[in-house]
């Protein structure tokens, strides 16, 4: 089982439900980059879907959706499964910063603290999926110590699996 709240020294961070579909889509609006590599559009719906979306076999109870906020500014917003594939991995679903602050190292701040703390928890790698083509997803994963695996097919696009080892 996963805190959040033990995740960030740096943040305050909550788990995220439908009452916050618009901040998230607020968020994600303003990150058209990323949406222009994906099969997804932020739209309310994808918001609402993503927020209670579990891959097979996972039960709601080993996702967490949650939000890094800076008094009531959301600064990152983070799609956490505990044990998937397997029981020693977490996989990082969906990570986006709030685009107001990147480039300031925030987000690596961020994907550090994490990993440290799954560390703890007995983890020993964390996964995600970079859409194939999106040089900043990429360049960012791979600055924080994200290796590609191997190349899946996702939704009739190719994404790059990636993992780094804790």
């Amino acid at each position: 089982m996963i805190d959040i709240i033990k995740i960030s020294s740096l943040y305050e961070l909550r788990r995220l439900d439908a009452s916050d579909v618009d901040s998230i889509l607020g968020l994600c609006l303003k990150n058209p980059q990323f949406y222009a590599y994906c099969e997804a559009e932020p739209t309310r719906e994808q918001v609402f879907s993503d927020l209670c979306a579990t891959p097979p076999g996972i039960a709601l109870s080993d996702k967490y959706y949650f939000g890094f906020y800076q008094k009531e500014t959301l600064m990152a917003v983070m799609d956490l499964i505990d044990g998937y594939p397997e029981p020693e991995v977490a996989f990082i679903g969906f990570f986006m910063m709030n685009r107001d602050f990147q480039g300031q190292g925030i987000g690596t701040a961020i994907v550090q603290e994490a990993a440290s703390y799954l560390k703890t928890t007995g983890k020993t790698t964390i996964r995600l999926a970079i859409d194939k083509g999106n040089p900043q997803s990429t360049h960012f994963w791979e600055k924080n110590g994200f290796t590609v695996i191997k190349e899946v097919d996702r939704n009739g696009g190719t994404a790059l699996l990636a993992e780094k080892k804790l």
